[in-house]
Formats: structure tokens, C-alpha cells, sequence
């Protein structure tokens, strides 16, 4: 996959007491630009939940923090595809100010049945379309 970048504004709501950003508020961050990524590949989660009968869920996420954002910065939230699996989507997610990186992390998602909520293979439809976009 390409890397696909989607522009966050801190606001005052996603800064701790010392005018920084909240570390778990970067785990917001990196959800939007994950939702809009399927938006852009014309997946978004209404239609996986109605079309496919599936979700993706967080299954474990590892974060690293190397700088701080603050009020008002103009962030870029730089998301790729590290793994694709059968019911599992490895995201390598990083958040930039300029040409710094601020944090950067992994999100490992899987596919679950929304009637069991269990892991289930990503439908064949919903493969296609993304590995179209990891070409």
C-alpha cells in the first residue's frame, strides 16, 4: 500500500494540562485516518457491517512517543499496510509535524463476524479491494 495521509488539527480538547497532547488521543488519531483510509478505497464501515457482515476490530497496538504535539499544531497522519492475513490487517501508523516524526506505531486489526464476533476470514470481496490498493 501506498501510505495514505490524512490531516489532524490538535484543538484544545486533545491536550493534557501542559498544553500537550494526551499519548492516548494519538490512538484517536490513528482510528480516523484508518476509517478514512477505507473510505478511500470505498470501504467504509457501514458497508463492511451491512454489505459483509464484518467489523475490524483492535486487537493489540504498540506505540512509540519520540516528541510532543501541541495546540494547534498541523499534524499528518501517515498510514500503510505492514501485513495482510487471512482474518488479520497489520497498520503501521505514524503522526508528523513538518518532517518530524512525533509518534509511531503499530495497530494490528482483525476481521469479526458481526453475529459472533469472532475472527473470520476477510470476505474475498473486501481482500480484493484492498490488496487492489496495496499494489
Amino acid at each position: 500500500m501506498s501510505n495514505f495521509e490524512w490531516p489532524v488539527r490538535v484543538y484544545y480538547e486533545d491536550t493534557d494540562a501542559g498544553g500537550v497532547v494526551f499519548y492516548a488521543n494519538y490512538l484517536a488519531f490513528f482510528e480516523r485516518a484508518r476509517t478514512e483510509w477505507l473510505r478511500s478505497i470505498e470501504l467504509d464501515a457501514t458497508e463492511l457491517r451491512s454489505a459483509h457482515s464484518v467489523l475490524f476490530v483492535v486487537r493489540h497496538v504498540e506505540v512509540e512517543y519520540l516528541a510532543p504535539a501541541m495546540l494547534d499544531d498541523a499534524l499528518r497522519i501517515v498510514t500503510r499496510i505492514a501485513e495482510l492475513g487471512g482474518s488479520k490487517v497489520v497498520f503501521e501508523q505514524s503522526a508528523w509535524r513538518g518532517e518530524h516524526c512525533l509518534v509511531h506505531g503499530k495497530v494490528v486489526t482483525v476481521c469479526v463476524s458481526t453475529e459472533t464476533f469472532t475472527a473470520t476470514r476477510l470476505p474475498e470481496a473486501v481482500r480484493t479491494t484492498i490488496t487492489r490498493d496495496i499494489a
